[in-house]
């Protein structure tokens, strides 16, 4: 069997991977032990939120699928901080869970150039120094020059319910129970993590007449420019815990898996068991939960922010602690799932190991935690296995250009101790990488790479003209003595308040295009400073470091030159990042770029 690509995995950085790989021309086999399983989601059925929907926008933007999947399959849209300022508003669908499994499938099933290969994959097959394609637990080979590992939480994973545990992937899958060893043999350092889910409960078991109801926007947002046809139909609900619920925990803390000392991996900080919770923040006396449906045709709710490694029968006491939740019954239990991750500071920033070349990986088994990180990695992965497979030059998304940048940066070039999660405050550049100008920033890039037609690259381009033409006509046009972005920026004044005074464009705005002209407008001057800051910074980003020798650089701490030595940072700007890279170590740097030879005229000075 032979083939350009082989993706192993089917979540949703294996998704991103196989459709990208095989929309560039490549021969893509699509390998995993039940390709039923395609696009399920093992937590919350639900795309986006603070962080994460602009990766999904740049996703899009870039020709991804998530965002016409959530899109299409939503019963539930909302802006999250919208009453903030547009850095860190968020969209947040919540999908039918089934319908979003089956609408991948197909997308997959359909894409030419995918090819299903059933099985579970063993080893990475080694040639001359190279990967060479993956063999299965049958014996079988399938040959390629480049493999994408996509392998979620699979790799040795193990399933904790309160002190019994089983080896298993997820609820009810087997582990990759091979694959750990072959990676350790080419020379990989793993980690441990651990991650968890909550209960799902019965629907008809819960009194939803003592919830508050969190109803969907009205029209509803969405990724894809074409929100799913039932996007405001289902509300979701506002339950908490009370101080029965701590003291029951606080009481029963050595039966679960974590602080009964069966699990000390890993893990993530920001999304917390319930166990933590009522741990780490005893001033607390009630903790917010989101009841949400699983589907409008599944029978059961998930209650997000309830995730727990405690027994079963703990767990049915638990939640009937909580309002609405008196005589609930779980139709599937909580559980904890340990796994093996890479350390992602194998890697380069095109999600290549620096261990074996060819070799790319995705997802959680770089550490990441959460289904939009996992599919932006997923489409940076197979964009490059499909290039390697045809001897072109990689690709990759800067951080000054959007948050998929910052996420390969963060992941390649500081690494993680617990499973890393993307977070609006983890990018300096927030103002300018909006979820609403993602198309603005990087379409163009899709197309270059070739998943974007010219038609939508072209309609991108031309709206982001008209937004702009409007936002400096705004700036010329007077009424009354202001102009009309003087008016704009008044308190509770919107764009049309403002046209019906000074006068309508004489080309008509979509409602999205009104509400980015609003964004130029009033945050202009924040907007300005942060581009300054960023031409600044990007000038670093262009001041290359290949075959700079860090021993023979003088001036450079002895901290400083023991990271740039283990970081081997392609470019200045890199090198800054790398924690323990002081200022003065930078500008170390730069004295010696520019004593070595000629460097851009647009150099930022020493100092």
């Amino acid at each position: 069997m032979r083939y350009d690509v082989v993706v192993v995995g089917g979540g949703h950085a294996g998704i991103e991977a196989s459709i990208a790989a095989a929309r560039l021309g490549a021969r893509v086999a699509l390998a995993l032990p039940h390709p039923d399983r395609i696009g399920v989601m093992p937590c919350n059925p639900a795309i986006g939120g603070p962080g994460k929907s602009q990766l999904v926008f740049e996703l899009q933007a870039l020709g991804g699928v998530m965002g016409e999947l959530a899109d299409a399959t939503a019963i539930h849209a909302r802006t999250l901080n919208a009453s903030k300022g547009p850095a860190v508003q968020s969209l947040r669908v919540q999908n039918e869970r089934d319908g979003y499994a089956s609408a991948a499938r197909e997308l997959v099933e359909t894409t030419p150039g995918v090819e299903l290969l059933r099985g579970e994959v063993a080893a990475a097959e080694v040639r001359d120094g190279a990967v060479a394609g993956v063999r299965l637990t049958d014996g079988r080979v399938a040959s390629a020059p480049a493999v994408v590992l996509c392998t979620g939480t699979f790799l040795a994973g193990v399933v904790w319910y309160g002190k019994k545990r089983r080896e298993a992937g997820r609820q009810g899958e087997a582990p990759a129970r091979h694959l750990s060893s072959s990676l350790r043999e080419s020379g990989h350092r793993l980690l441990r993590f651990k991650t968890g889910t909550p209960p799902r409960i019965r629907a008809d078991s819960v009194d939803f007449s003592v919830l508050d109801v969190v109803s969907a926007d009205d029209p509803p947002g969405s990724f894809s420019g074409r929100p799913g046809p039932r996007a405001a139909e289902t509300p979701t609900w506002l339950t908490h815990t009370t101080e029965a619920t701590h003291a029951l925990i606080a009481e029963n803390l050595s039966q679960s898996a974590m602080y009964g000392g069966e699990i000390d991996s890993q893990g993530p900080r920001y999304c917390p068991s319930i166990e933590d919770k009522v741990v780490k923040f005893r001033d607390k006396d009630r903790h917010l939960l989101f009841v949400e449906p699983d589907g409008v045709r599944t029978s059961e709710v998930y209650l997000q922010g309830f995730s727990s490694s405690m027994p079963p029968i703990l767990q049915d006491d638990m939640i009937r602690t909580l309002p609405g939740f008196e005589l609930a019954e779980i139709q599937r239990y909580a559980y904890a799932v340990e796994y093996d991750a890479l350390d992602p500071t194998q890697l380069d920033v095109t999600l290549m190991s620096k261990r074996l070349p060819g070799l790319f990986s995705a997802g959680q088994i770089n550490g990441t935690s959460g289904y939009e990180e996992a599919a932006a990695q997923g489409l940076v992965a197979g964009v490059n296995a499909a290039r390697w497979a045809g001897g072109e030059e990689p690709v990759t998304v800067r951080r000054d250009q959007g948050y998929l940048g910052v996420l390969l940066d963060d992941l390649v070039r500081w690494g993680i101790d617990e499973p890393y999660r993307m977070l609006t405050s983890r990018n300096e550049y927030r103002l300018l990488h909006r979820q609403d100008n993602a198309d603005e920033r990087l379409v163009e890039v899709g197309h270059a790479w070739g998943l974007v037609s010219d038609e939508r690259r072209d309609a991108a381009l031309r709206s982001k003209g008209r937004v702009h033409a409007e936002a400096e006509r705004l700036e010329r046009v007077r009424y009354g003595g202001d102009s009309g972005a003087k008016l704009l920026r008044r308190p509770n004044t919107d764009y049309r308040d403002v046209v019906a005074r000074v006068g309508p464009s004489e080309t008509q705005l979509s409602a999205d295009e009104m509400r980015r002209v609003e964004i130029l407008v009033r945050y202009a001057s924040y907007i300005e400073r942060s581009e300054k800051q960023l031409s600044a910074r990007a000038a670093y980003e262009r001041l290359e470091l290949r075959g700079v020798e860090f021993e023979a650089v003088p001036s450079l701490s002895n901290e400083g030159r023991e990271m740039l030595r283990r970081g081997r940072p392609a470019t200045l700007g890199a090198a800054q990042r790398l924690r323990g890279v002081r200022d003065s170590d930078v500008t170390a740097l730069l004295v010696h770029l520019k004593r070595r030879g000629p460097v851009s005229r647009e150099t930022p000075r020493a100092g």
